[in-house]
């Protein structure tokens, strides 16, 4: 028997669940005193937010609302659904045209809004159905050459 390896003592359900509880009560005193070091760095001092009350969720509980607060805080855009998203930037189209000086740049971006439309149109990926309406080009360059006069 001697060419036998030694083997390591078997342990009982017992002894593993001693075993794991110890080292969560290890983890948990290492975690806090990680918590406590970087407390007295100052780490935790002048943070967002620090003396301001938590804000109100509202009445109803949104279980997004973490995820809204991030797109608020980040400003993402880009990750509504197609149909949904040309609909939001059909209703600031037009804002976003006053914006431009050239002629070109504005057909431009009209030329582009329209086909996105229509590639939505085209897609069947499923989700809202796509209701945003092509824009007119020569029209919208009217009315926007009327609105850069007023102005």
């Amino acid at each position: 028997m001697a060419d036998q390896p030694e083997q390591a003592p078997r342990r009982g359900p017992r002894d593993s669940r001693a075993a794991a509880r110890a080292r969560a009560e290890n983890q948990s005193s290492y975690v806090d005193q990680q918590v406590r070091i970087a407390m007295a760095r100052g780490d935790f001092d002048n943070l967002p937010g620090a003396g301001k009350p938590i804000p109100d969720l509202g009445k109803t509980h949104d279980k997004d609302w973490w995820l809204k607060k991030l797109i608020e805080r980040e400003r993402i855009t880009g990750v509504l659904p197609e149909a949904l998203q040309l609909r939001k930037d059909d209703a600031e189209l037009d804002a976003e045209l006053d914006r431009q000086s050239a002629e070109r740049v504005v057909r431009d971006l009209l030329e582009d809004f329209n086909r996105r439309v229509v590639a939505a149109r085209r897609q069947l990926t499923g989700g809202p159905p796509v209701v945003t309406k092509l824009r007119e080009v020569e029209a919208e360059v009217s009315a926007w050459r009327e609105r850069r006069t007023r102005r």
